[in-house]
């Protein structure tokens, strides 16, 4: 019997990356295409269709391949498809599985790209074998998938879990996207570090490294380089995010009482910078029958391969 294959498609607001993996989650073929030049999806489709059929030929052609596996921003897995996804170039309703499944004559599964990453993590990464864990991706945005029961929780509609969009600081900041004020994602994202940073700038007169930046053009990066230095306000956001974060947790655990959360992204890697105010405000927010029962942990996945992985993760489900 020859060895199977799927492929893992993951489609971001720039670019979106694709590659071919084998059971135990080794990515062997990887490229990526834009996102963002395809004003038109059936563009996009073609130009997937043509690079990937190249991979595919190259694990031994279309009969080695069990399906494709495709993350998505609101991506719904009960109807395959992307519903209204603010940073994509295409609007309204695509009906995107089903004009993949022709185009390949394979069959697509499609999900939300949080809720692939919680599939991969639990496949291949720090959840593996848990069968309740929380999956938080700490990107541009805050990004969620909910598992119980060793089941993602998708709710009657196909986007339960947006985790990142429920009010932590009733009437706070304004999150520009959704038009609400005060959400998780609103503080908690790469965007929101930025955010806060220029606002401890702007409201006081402190001295920082961050300075030296144009107000307005400070990134996440800036900060966290800035807190490596031991700048006192760059630290200070990352306290204030970890608080911010950590009590967000703390509700997420008191709902769903998970082994874990596993924290994915680019904040991850400030380490301790996050991680420490994170479980400290966490534990302090919850009742005691919760207390130090859940463990916070960094994701396993390499980054580079953690998309597709994700994705690729469904078709095994």
């Amino acid at each position: 019997m020859m060895d199977s294959y799927v492929v893992g498609v993951d489609i971001g607001g720039t670019s979106t990356k694709y590659g071919i993996v084998d059971k135990d989650g080794n990515v062997l073929h990887s490229n990526s295409i834009p996102t963002n030049t395809h004003e038109q999806v059936h563009t996009f489709i073609d130009d997937l269709y043509e690079k990937l059929s190249e991979l595919i030929e190259k694990v031994g052609g279309v009969g080695r391949i069990k399906g494709i596996g495709v993350g998505a921003p609101n991506g719904n897995i009960y109807t395959g498809t992307i519903e209204y996804a603010p940073n994509l170039p295409w609007k309204g309703v695509i009906p995107f599985a089903k004009m993949l499944q022709d185009k390949f004559k394979l069959p697509v599964k499609l999900t939300n790209d949080a809720n692939a990453a919680a599939v991969g993590e639990m496949m291949y990464g720090a959840a593996k074998g848990m069968k309740e864990f929380i999956m938080i991706t700490l990107g541009t945005g805050v990004g969620s998938g909910i598992v119980t029961n060793g089941q993602l929780i998708y709710g009657h509609d196909g986007f339960a879990g947006e985790l990142g969009h429920t009010i932590i600081i009733p009437e706070g900041r304004l999150h520009p996207g959704t038009g609400k004020k005060g959400s998780l994602e609103s503080y908690a994202s790469a965007t929101g570090v930025a955010q806060s940073a220029m606002e401890i700038l702007r409201d006081t007169d402190r001295p920082s490294l961050l300075r030296n930046i144009e107000a307005g053009k400070i990134t996440s990066k800036d900060v966290f380089e800035a807190a490596q230095q031991d700048d006192e306000v760059a630290k200070e956001v990352f306290e204030f995010t970890g608080k911010i974060l950590g009590m967000s947790l703390a509700n997420f655990v008191m709902f769903s009482s998970p082994e874990a959360i596993v924290l994915f992204g680019g904040l991850t890697k400030a380490g301790d910078l996050i991680l420490k105010p994170t479980r400290e405000h966490m534990e302090a927010n919850l009742i005691e029958i919760f207390q130090n029962k859940v463990k916070i942990l960094f994701s396993h996945l390499k980054e580079s391969d953690a998309a597709i992985l994700g994705a690729s993760a469904l078709m095994w489900e």
